[in-house]
């Protein structure tokens, strides 16, 4: 296998593995907010399709480090999961709120709270969730590596990552552009203006329910 087909299938690689990430993130806190709410509530964080992103890095963050650090040690695994995982959530939260001017989630009342970003409560969910990915995520990747080689999955995955790339690019324009209504800021070409029209303040708040501006 040629040197530039192998990175390729590298990079289908950990693309699929952010899709998985992303997607078992999304049912998980539609699972969690059920319970929380007592019905549904909208916790994608892509404007089209069951996707939160932030479990796609976490996923991949727990990929690259556990393809360094290879350990069976549940202990190390938990305690690195949690560091790492925290590390994550705190930074997402971060960006989030300083690129769009709102937050997903907001820990400022819990105990142990780190500047509301995350708790120690939901770095030990994190630290679980590395030792669920060590044990059935992990000993798939060999299948995954398997399953790049088709030229048939070369072609859908790429083309899926088009459409998340496009995705991913909307719903940060379209959520900068609501930022800057609420600030009160004119559009100032046809970009903001297709924004605007076509995605208003009231299909924003439907689609991403959790988020609030700060």
């Amino acid at each position: 296998m040629s040197e530039t087909k192998s990175k390729f299938n590298e990079v289908i690689k950990i693309f699929l593995v952010f899709m998985i990430g992303s997607v078992l993130g999304y049912i998980v806190e539609m699972i969690v907010a059920f319970v929380q709410n007592g019905h549904f509530v909208s916790r994608q964080g892509l404007i089209y399709g069951p996707f939160t992103p932030v479990y796609g890095i976490g996923i991949l963050v727990y990929y690259i480090f556990f393809s360094i650090v290879k350990t069976k040690n549940k202990g190390i695994i938990f305690i690195s999961s949690m560091i790492l995982g925290g590390i994550t959530e705190y930074l997402c939260s971060y960006i989030q709120e300083k690129i769009f001017g709102t937050v997903s989630w907001d820990y400022s009342n819990w105990l142990f709270n780190i500047n509301g970003r995350t708790t120690l409560i939901h770095c030990s969910y994190w630290g679980f969730a590395g030792l669920l990915y060590t044990s059935y995520i992990k000993p798939l990747i060999p299948k995954i590596e398997e399953f790049v080689k088709s030229h048939r999955v070369k072609v859908m995955a790429s083309s899926v990552a088009v459409f998340m790339i496009f995705n991913i690019t909307i719903s940060s324009l379209a959520a900068i552009r609501q930022n800057e209504r609420i600030n009160n800021v004119p559009a100032s070409g046809s970009i903001d203006v297709f924004l605007d029209n076509v995605y208003p303040d009231e299909y924003m708040d439907e689609v991403f329910e959790n988020k609030k501006h700060v």
